[in-house]
């Protein structure tokens, strides 16, 4: 196990933001992650305070070497990234946004696999997170890769478009999917013969790679953004959802000024999203 301490990096916030879905609390302090066919086991080793405005930054132990970690956890968890310098872009006048970004100061945007951010926010249609951890477990205990634990114990890797489009859209049913299924099999269809290529999407900016997921079969605005976002790291698409129109609505009726932003609107709305969804409930 290795240890680090960062700023603005809080994984039980970034567990709880509703961008990844593979990303747990096990137990209090405790957190597995599963991504693509990586496993990590991530340990809060610091005395915590969950109170609003507490301070992000956080000491944690991951169990995976040096290199894994500068090579792969490094730049999913975005830890090279000046988050600070994003919340001072915020002006004293607004006090909703300062409030938000205090809040839920700790989450980061992650560099998650484009493949697998695409079929989990197909899922995440008219759909609620506990749900869609479920949808997203099946799915990977059913056609996933057996991945082994430094303990012996077996995990599931996120199944590749190949193997998603040679299962039937019933089967992908059984996954509790629902309608989403064919939305599922006929993405990876596409991206199994090469009439949708992953990799061009990496070479887009935000405007056209939000255009071509959209002409993708399932793929609307909202989850077009959240593919920029958290798999694209376009950090300037900023998904609306109910959450956030409400909140729209409520709180900036002339508009979200976006352009204030400096192209780092998302990482505002993942604030803005996270307060919404935890602050009533205090």
């Amino acid at each position: 196990m290795i240890v680090k301490t960062f700023a603005d990096f809080d994984l039980k916030q970034i567990a709880a933001s509703g961008q990844c879905f593979r990303l747990e609390e096990a137990a209090p302090g405790r957190f597995n992650l599963l991504a693509s066919d990586r496993y990590l086991e991530i340990l809060d080793m610091s005395a915590r305070q969950d109170i609003p405005g507490a301070e992000p930054s956080r000491t944690y132990g991951f169990s995976c070497t040096e290199q894994e970690f500068e090579e792969f956890w490094s730049p999913y968890f975005d830890l090279s990234a000046d988050y600070g310098a994003v919340k001072r872009l915020v002006p004293e006048r607004d006090r909703y946004l300062r409030n938000a970004v205090s809040f839920g100061g700790g989450i980061r945007i992650l560099r998650q696999d484009l493949w697998e951010t695409m079929v989990t926010f197909l899922i995440s249609q008219q759909n609620n997170i506990p749900r869609i951890r479920r949808c997203v477990r099946l799915l990977c205990e059913n056609y996933g890769n057996t991945v082994i634990d430094l303990s012996g114990q077996t995990h599931y890797g996120f199944p590749g478009p190949d193997k998603l489009a040679s299962v039937s859209e019933d089967e992908l049913r059984n996954c509790s999917l629902g309608y989403r299924a064919k939305y599922i099999r006929k993405t990876a269809r596409d991206v199994s013969d090469g009439s949708l290529c992953l990799e061009a999407f990496r070479h887009m900016d935000y405007a056209t790679a939000r255009e071509a997921l959209m002409s993708c079969y399932g793929i609307g605005i909202k989850v077009a953004d959240c593919i920029c976002l958290f798999a694209l790291h376009h950090i300037e698409a900023f998904p609306i959802d109910t959450h956030i129109r409400q909140v729209l609505e409520r709180e900036y009726p002339k508009g979200f000024p976006v352009s204030d932003y400096n192209g780092c609107a998302g990482i505002l709305q993942q604030y803005i999203f996270y307060y919404e969804l935890f602050h009533s409930a205090i």
